[in-house]
């Protein structure tokens, strides 16, 4: 494993080029962030009217020996949004949620049962809007086994991880298209074996490498 993929390279990374500090009005701005599922086709692609909901997804990258990996988990079938997609564990943020760092938090517990003392919190990405109206903070943290994950069974149908290396390499950072309601629409695709890692996930990860490796 190259240097550049270890644990320790891309926590420095993160410490150097991210912040736990956000603007106040992070989730208020009446504009688009520049990330967003309207990102690759502004002119193609209708969004609930800004700034959306808060909500905040974990983006915890694991320190293992052969190499950094991060955790995403499969949807289940039941769900009614995004049934059987790849995400990060996260989601709404609740008002007694102090910040987007204690919804990722609460929610990768509820949902994998992450413990929160193996995270180390690094840095926020860039906010992430998506087309169902989600104004998305991403958290990215440094996770260090040993830890057993537990899924919850209504919302979760897997949890498993995909080496760093993979997942920064731009190689991998497909453009794909689909037509939806008369209009093409353009997005971030990360094929891994099975998977297909794309929409929102794949845009966040896009986020990371260009904050952390460009």
């Amino acid at each position: 494993m190259r240097a550049l993929f270890t644990a320790d390279d891309f926590e420095a990374r993160a410490r150097a080029r991210l912040s736990l500090d956000l603007p106040d009005d992070v989730f208020h701005r009446p504009t688009l962030p520049r990330w967003g599922d309207h990102a690759l086709t502004p002119d193609g692609f209708a969004l609930a009217p800004p700034p959306g909901k808060p909500a905040a997804v974990l983006v915890p990258v694991v320190a293992r020996e052969g190499g950094a990996t991060l955790i995403l988990t499969q949807r289940t079938s039941k769900m009614r949004a995004h049934a059987g997609q790849i995400a990060f564990p996260g989601g709404r943020m609740d008002p007694e949620d102090a910040d987007p760092l204690a919804t990722a938090l609460r929610e990768a517990h509820e949902e994998i049962a992450l413990p929160a003392h193996r995270v180390t919190p690094l840095g926020y990405l860039d906010a992430y809007q998506t087309g169902t109206g989600y104004r998305i903070v991403p958290v990215v943290a440094l996770v260090r086994p040993p830890f057993d994950l537990a899924l919850c069974e209504d919302e979760v149908a897997d949890a498993f991880e995909v080496p760093l290396d993979f997942l920064m390499q731009p190689d991998n950072h497909r453009r794909v298209e689909m037509e939806r309601d008369g209009r093409v629409r353009q997005f971030y695709a990360m094929p891994f074996g099975d998977r297909n890692i794309w929409g929102a996930t794949a845009g966040m990860l896009r986020n990371l490498y260009e904050r952390l490796y460009l």
